[in-house]
Formats: structure tokens, C-alpha cells, sequence
């Protein structure tokens, strides 16, 4: 199936034949739209911040976000790996639907693109007179190809087209539009200009910028990613701990008052009270000792690259300041295609496609009757997993695996042979949730590094 034959599939699917109902329009009142910014951590777990339970790494101004806005307890991401995830964000489909459903290296610097045709976030927020930049690691595309994101809708990009590049934190070069900028401070392995802190320094000057508004600030951020580097060690230099956990908390904390500093932004240029933020994770925990020595899958199983809780279930925040209350907690089970139609009604604007997504302004502003997911699902290689309200199924080589959240949120005890008629229904949705992605045909045929052309 070609990538034409795959997007005109996915235009023609009913609302019956997706997770849950498209929205063909969406009413906002014009006047009220936010600025949006939409802050994205790599590999951060559910458990890294202290407003969920982290007791070693200070993260004040995120904690602080929270305070001042409201935490969501059941927040998924799109999937337990980064490319997959970002994907199901930036289009509302979720892994049964989208173009990527896994990472796979390329010859060349870059990602395989998603279809230039996608329907996309910044797309959508273009239509409603935003301003859009993504400033970070996108990962849904190479340079130049039809997965670049100025292609897809944003105004501005600055940052690592490439999520394998952006595995340095001292990398010689980052991307700014379709311009490879050069860090020669970096050449021949130096390590003197900090990525981190040169994306935050950009999505400063953008916010600046577009203060008139409207502006749609996409933020990926690659903190805390591995490898693990970080210019100072701060608060955590005297600790009697390893190398590696030193570098780890340094690079939250610091990741979180480069956030404290957005914010502070916002208030100085008057803004703050028509700012949406958000903050979540891309997937959830890595190894090692972002697992093990700080807790990063906090009370649940599994870690990045699995589809149990541990790998999928991310922190996410949300504060308006007059319109989301302070202080306030939710356990509204949404997800990464929730995005779409959410910030879509916020920003008055119809969403032209289907989408698996559903709009939780109700659960932000409090304000009507809440849609529900009758279920959510993921894939992931030979993997599958769906979650039925307190239900959570999960397939692997091994067999089917059924657990009772509401009970077990560890998912330490497998209850399917208690329930066979909830393994049944888990059964058919891995079916028709899934439908097939050419993305696992997909091949390079560009340009190699040094072949002439």
C-alpha cells in the first residue's frame, strides 16, 4: 500500500472504525484563544518530578506548575518509544492508525518522514492565525523531506531534526529551518555550547517575538536522554553519588528552571493569564539508574520500550491561570491524540480529518460533560496493549496478560484466567484497532553522504 493509499484510507475511515468519534467541528470563542506552549521531556518518568512523588531531584518550578494548574494521573503517552510517540502527538492517530509506529534508522541524518499530507497540530493552528515554532528534537522527518517540520506546519524550526543526533547534548551542529547551523564550539568533540540551553534561549526569543499572539510554541526538549551530560553538577555536586546520578538530577533541575524561566517570561510580558502550558514526557522511564536509582516508573511496571504502565503512563500538567483551577487533580484517562481536537477547540478552528482523539477542555475548565474513550490502544512491533476503562490488556510473545488497575497498578497479577470474556473483548480490539502502515515498507532512496549524485 502506498503512502497516498494509506492517508486516503485513513480520510475515508468512519467514526465507527476509530477509538472514538471524530470531531468534524469544534466551537471556541475567537477572542479567548491562548497562546499555547507545549512542553515535551525525553525519557522522563512518571516518577522524576517531586509533585508526583520524586524525593531526591528538585524540580521547584515544575512542582509549581501544578500547584497552579492541575495534574493528570492517567495521562498516556502515544507510545513507549520517541519517534512512534511524537507521531501519534503532532497527527491525533494513535499507533494503530499512524504512519510511524517505531523507530528505524536511516543512512543519512533524519527520521522517515511522515506523509506530506498529514494532518498535523501546527497545521491546524495555522488555520486559527497562529504564530507556530517547534524548537527541540523532532524526529519526524529529514532535512529537506516532506517530514521537515517547517513542511508541516510550523512557521519556525530550531533544534535536531534527528533524534539520533540529538543523543549529544555537545553536538557540531543543530538545524534552524532549513539551514544547518555549525557550533564550532563543539567541533572535534569540544563541549562548549550546551544545546539545552541554546533551545531555551531560542524559545525564549520566539515568545518575545510573537508576544501580540496568538503563538503555538511546540517544545520538545531532549533532557533527560541519554547521554548524559550536563555543563555543572549545581545542587547535586557534594552528593555521595555516582557520576551518572549527579549528571541525571543536574539535567532535570535544570531542565525545570529553564521552565521556571519561560513562565517568568510570560508574566514580565503580560501574557501569563492567555498562556496555555503544558508539560509532559515522551514515553516514560529509561533504564538505568533514571529507573532504578531515581524511580522513574514511580508505582507502576515496565519502562520505556515496554507497553506496560511503566512505559506508557507520563506526568502531564496543565496551568491557565484564571481558567484552570489551582491545585487540581484529574484522573481523566486521555493520551497523545488527545492533543488534537483539545488545542483545536481551544483555538476555534474544525479539524478537516479523523482523528482518535477527544477534547479534555472539559476536564481543564471544568465545564460539561467530559467524552470518554471506550478504549485506548497501542502497538509496538509484535506488542499490543489496550486500556478498557479499569482494565489494562497487554500482548506479548509470551501471551495475553489482563490486570485490574483499579487493584493492581503495578500490574504484578495477571487476572485474564478469571476473566475470559474481558480477554475476549481485549482480543477483538487488537484486531480492529489495527490497520496496516506502509511505514514498514518504507525505504530511503535519496542522496548517501559522500556519493555523488
Amino acid at each position: 500500500m502506498k503512502r497516498r493509499r494509506f492517508l486516503k484510507g485513513l480520510a475515508g475511515i468512519g467514526a465507527g472504525g476509530l477509538l472514538s468519534p471524530w470531531l468534524p467541528t469544534v466551537r471556541a470563542n475567537r477572542k479567548t484563544r491562548p497562546n499555547i506552549i507545549y512542553i515535551l521531556a525525553d525519557d522522563l518518568g512518571y516518577g522524576h518530578l517531586g509533585c508526583y512523588g520524586q524525593r531526591e531531584i528538585e524540580t521547584p518550578h515544575l512542582d509549581r506548575l501544578a500547584a497552579e494548574g492541575m495534574r493528570f494521573t492517567d495521562h498516556y503517552a502515544g507510545s513507549a518509544l520517541c519517534a512512534p510517540s511524537r507521531c501519534v502527538l503532532m497527527t491525533g492517530l494513535h499507533t494503530g492508525h499512524c504512519f510511524i509506529r517505531n523507530n528505524k534508522p536511516l543512512p543519512v541524518e533524519g527520521n522517515v518522514p511522515i506523509p506530506a499530507a498529514s494532518q498535523t497540530i501546527p497545521k491546524l493552528l495555522k488555520k486559527a492565525g497562529y504564530a507556530t515554532a517547534c524548537i527541540g528534537k523532532w524526529g519526524l522527518g529529514y532535512p529537506g523531506s516532506e517530514g521537515d517540520p517547517t513542511r508541516q506546519g510550523f512557521d519556525h524550526f530550531f533544534g535536531y531534526n534527528c533524534q539520533r543526533q540529538a543523543h549529544s547534548y555537545y553536538p557540531e551542529h543543530l538545524w534552524r529551518n532549513d539551514e544547518k547551523v555549525m557550533l564550532e564550539g563543539n567541533a572535534g568533540g569540544k563541549q562548549h555550547q550546551y544545546s539545552h540551553d541554546l533551545l531555551t534561549a531560542e524559545a525564549l526569543a520566539f515568545i518575545r517575538r510573537q508576544r501580540q499572539g496568538p503563538f503555538f510554541l511546540y517544545l520538545p526538549y531532549t533532557i533527560p536522554h541519554a547521554r548524559f551530560q550536563v555543563p555543572d553538577l549545581g545542587a547535586y555536586a557534594e552528593k555521595p553519588w555516582t557520576a551518572t546520578q549527579k549528571a541525571i538530577a543536574a539535567m532535570i533541575s535544570r531542565m525545570d528552571r529553564d521552565i521556571g524561566s519561560l513562565l517568568g517570561l510570560a508574566k514580565e510580558l503580560g501574557i501569563e493569564r492567555n498562556t496555555l502550558v503544558v508539560f509532559a514526557s515522551d514515553n516514560g522511564s529509561a533504564g538505568g539508574d533514571l529507573l532504578k536509582r531515581f524511580g522513574g516508573a514511580g508505582p507502576f511496571r515496565g519502562q520505556k520500550g515496554t507497553l506496560y504502565e511503566g512505559g506508557l503512563r507520563v506526568p502531564m500538567i496543565a496551568r491557565w491561570p484564571g481558567r484552570i483551577a489551582p491545585g487540581s487533580v484529574s484522573d481523566h484517562v486521555s493520551a497523545f491524540q488527545d492533543m488534537m481536537p483539545t488545542l483545536a477547540e481551544l483555538a476555534g478552528v474544525t479539524i478537516g480529518e479523523p482523528t482518535d482523539g477527544l477534547s479534555f477542555v472539559p476536564t481543564l475548565l471544568e465545564r460539561g460533560e467530559q467524552p470518554r474513550h471506550e478504549y485506548l490502544y497501542w502497538e509496538l512491533k509484535d506488542n499490543r496493549a489496550v486500556r478498557m476503562g479499569r482494565w489494562k490488556a497487554v500482548r506479548t510473545r509470551k501471551g495475553l496478560e489482563l490486570f485490574d488497575l483499579n487493584d493492581d497498578v503495578a500490574e504484578k497479577k495477571n487476572v485474564a484466567a478469571q476473566h475470559p470474556d474481558i480477554v475476549e473483548k481485549a482480543r477483538t480490539m487488537f484486531e480492529t484497532a489495527h490497520r496496516y502502515s506502509p511505514f514498514f515498507d518504507w525505504k530511503y532512496e535519496g542522496p548517501l553522504p559522500g556519493k555523488k549524485v
